[in-house]
């Protein structure tokens, strides 16, 4: 881990209007190594190796990123088994490779390049997601990235839903002097806005450059901000980062300033932080014990409806 502490003041506009101030960086940290999530997601899980990570990144809960993975073919597309999920939403986000999904409140559908799923269990749901069929079969390349958000108390027990979000309705953002673009997945970005409904303020923003590309971004200093570097080298703040690297800011500031020096992707996390305690076990995410132990009583009598293997 590498940390930094940029705190400069940027100067007053010609103008004397005064310029968003550089968002001080709390640190950059690399994930523990890859784990496997049933037997089709060999993802690294980035929030364990971050301190506080549930504070600093509310209303994140999680990010599992699957780097590039070749599948060989196979008849039986691997996955995850049904398994219950209350309190929050997951978001899954394809750029190469396909996946599936089924719940029980009848929601599902199929993701893959550029698409996004956005599911949220709130009240209680079953779901699995797999390989889609026709990828499995071909095998291939893979790279996917899930996110946990978190829900306010007021909405923990809402019914859920879910929204599939194909690329075609995900707005994009072309970048001055061919630097590159930004695909507004949820909240805005230069007057685009993303398609995700959400519960609370959340940017989530697919961000190419090309090398020596740049791009800035003026999130409220109370909002929590993260980003992973998919691809390629970057610049941050003035602080290097690399190939894995997930940095993580201070409520300090609000520019964020991205210089590429090779060609670069990154994933780029804003959000208003919950500010309500959390209480998480396994698949649960609440306020309360006793909150958890509802959600294990309501598991087992059903209350979460009924999916197939």
């Amino acid at each position: 881990m590498t940390t930094s502490t940029m705190t400069d003041r940027q100067p007053t506009s010609t103008t004397g209007a005064v310029r968003p101030e550089l968002r001080a960086l709390d640190g950059i940290y690399r994930a523990r190594g890859l784990h496997w999530v049933g037997d089709g997601f060999r993802v690294a899980g980035f929030f364990s190796a971050i301190p506080d990570a549930v504070r600093k990144l509310s209303p994140f809960l999680l990010l599992d990123y699957h780097p590039t993975y070749e599948y060989a073919p196979t008849d039986k597309p691997r996955g995850v088994g049904v398994h219950p999920h209350r309190g929050f939403e997951t978001v899954t986000i394809a750029w190469q490779g396909s996946v599936a999904h089924h719940d029980s409140s009848g929601g599902g559908g199929v993701i893959g390049p550029g698409d996004v799923q956005w599911m949220t269990a709130a009240s209680g749901i079953l779901h699995k997601e797999y390989h889609e069929k026709e990828y499995a079969r071909r095998g291939g390349p893979f790279q996917m990235a899930q996110l946990w958000v978190n829900l306010p108390r007021a909405h923990k027990m809402s019914p859920p839903r879910y929204q599939g979000i194909v690329a075609e309705q995900i707005g994009v953002v072309t970048l001055p002097d061919d630097a590159g673009s930004v695909r507004v997945i949820a909240g805005e970005y230069l007057g685009v806005k993303g398609p995700a409904k959400t519960f609370t303020k959340v940017d989530v923003f697919d961000v190419r450059l090309e090398e020596q590309g740049k791009v800035h971004f003026a999130f409220p200093a109370h909002h929590n901000v993260g980003l992973l570097v998919m691809k390629g080298d970057v610049v941050i703040n003035g602080t290097q980062a690399t190939l894995h690297d997930f940095a993580v800011f201070e409520n300090v500031g609000e520019l964020v300033v991205i210089e590429a020096e090779s060609e670069a992707q990154l994933l780029v996390l804003s959000g208003e932080p919950i500010d309500e305690p959390v209480v998480q076990h396994g698949p649960f995410v609440m306020n309360t014990a006793q909150e958890i132990d509802q959600a294990f009583t309501d598991l087992q009598r059903g209350k979460f409806g009924h999916l197939a293997d």
